[in-house]
């Protein structure tokens, strides 16, 4: 029996500076409440990269310029068709100015060291040390929603063996 698959695809974009990051605090009326780094839909036929970028010029006013693709986060759900998936990347420099008002939350440049003392969403806490290890990341979820039961997960980091042998 063939079921009929969503794929909904977006992206999440750390913004570092130095020692700090910066944050969106989302009100509860945006649902996701907490704080987050920027990120969203990718709209079609955008490439997932320019869709991060787009999605931190929206939210924060910033033109992120080196960013580097950190990994991937998934959910499946078996009994949907539904698989959601998040590119994650970090950005460690950009040119331009804050919103003054932005549209999904207050801005805020935190500390690395004391961001996870911040209210956040548990798979964001979960992530959020990933975007400053070595190399990349790969988690993946199978989740009966009706249950609220993880019937799967993988867990894995990548290396990039080509900086390992001197290449």
């Amino acid at each position: 029996m063939s079921q009929n698959i969503t794929y909904k695809i977006y992206t999440m974009c750390m913004v570092q500076n130095g020692s700090k990051v910066l944050l969106m605090n989302r009100p509860d009326s945006k649902g996701l409440p907490g704080y987050i780094a920027p990120g969203g839909k990718v709209e079609f036929p955008e490439s997932i990269v320019n869709g991060a970028i787009r999605e931190v010029r929206e939210e924060t006013g910033l033109v992120v310029n080196d960013i580097i693709y950190k990994g991937l986060q998934e959910w499946c759900e078996p009994s949907t068709g539904l698989r959601y998936m998040v590119f994650n990347y970090l950005a460690t420099s950009w040119e331009g100015e804050l919103l003054q008002d932005p549209p999904e939350g207050e801005l805020l440049w935190v500390d690395i060291q004391d961001a996870l003392k911040l209210p956040m969403q548990d798979w964001f806490r979960e992530r959020f040390p990933l975007f400053f290890e070595e190399g990349t990341f790969e988690h993946s979820d199978v989740w009966d929603r009706e249950a609220d039961l993880v019937l799967d997960s993988t867990r894995r980091k990548y290396r990039d063996k080509a900086l390992e042998i001197g290449m």
